[in-house]
């Protein structure tokens, strides 16, 4: 049959060499509606430690995918570089529009599909689809979603009890976790997201060996 092309060949060599050194995947959703307008410089501060806590496992890949405005849902491509993904963020600002939860998981289900994705973080605030669409959307993904969700108003959260509830359960579904948060709980959610990083690595006994709290708190809701 002869050699194969040079070129052909470095590809499938370079292919393998990605294959055998990444440890996981991490499928990020970020919410970039309107609704997040007033606190989108705090979450692009907190989403590029984020990244960086991934990235310093070394061999993990990470891609993100936002929604925003009227139609918009777009994917970065996938990447162990924290700066690469800062980049692909710093471009994004928020612009009013609904939630598109059930598209990015969509997209998410057919990245599994191509390799198979460790993680999927959610971050948003609010939920504006029907809870049933997104319970269909991770019916059968076999991925844990961690869904770190902004807000915690007492008042807010009585009035939309049954959105704010979806998220926790899309967590349960999925045997992943949930978590609220807001501007005084950044740190805790830093460690929140080591916690999946070291989860996408290297599974439950990775997470059980960073003993933490919130790594605890994340096995925990993980083994109900």
């Amino acid at each position: 049959m002869g050699n194969l092309p040079t070129s052909h060949s470095q590809r499938v060599t370079d292919f393998l060499a990605k294959v055998q050194t990444a440890r996981g995947r991490i499928a990020f959703i970020i919410d970039a509606t309107g609704s997040r307008e007033h606190a989108w410089d705090v979450a692009a501060q907190l989403q590029a430690e984020m990244f960086n806590e991934a990235a310093k496992l070394g061999g993990l890949e990470m891609q993100v995918t936002y929604f925003r405005g009227l139609d918009e849902v777009r994917s970065s491509d996938w990447t162990g570089d924290a700066r690469e993904l800062q980049h692909f963020m710093g471009r994004i600002r928020c612009d009013h529009g609904h939630t598109k939860y059930a598209r990015a998981l969509a997209h998410v289900r057919g990245e599994h599909r191509r390799q198979a994705i460790s993680a999927v973080v959610l971050i948003g605030d609010m939920l504006e689809e029907a809870p049933q669409t997104l319970y269909d959307s991770v019916a059968g993904l076999g991925v844990p979603c961690f869904c770190f969700q902004e807000g915690s108003d007492p008042q807010l959260r009585e009035g939309f009890k049954e959105l704010w509830q979806a998220f926790r359960e899309v967590a349960r579904l999925t045997k992943g976790a949930y978590h609220a948060f807001d501007a005084g709980s950044i740190a805790q959610l830093r460690e929140l997201l080591q916690a999946v990083a070291h989860y996408a690595a290297g599974g439950l006994t990775a997470l059980a060996d960073l003993r933490t709290p919130s790594a605890r708190r994340l096995s925990a809701q993980m083994k109900k």
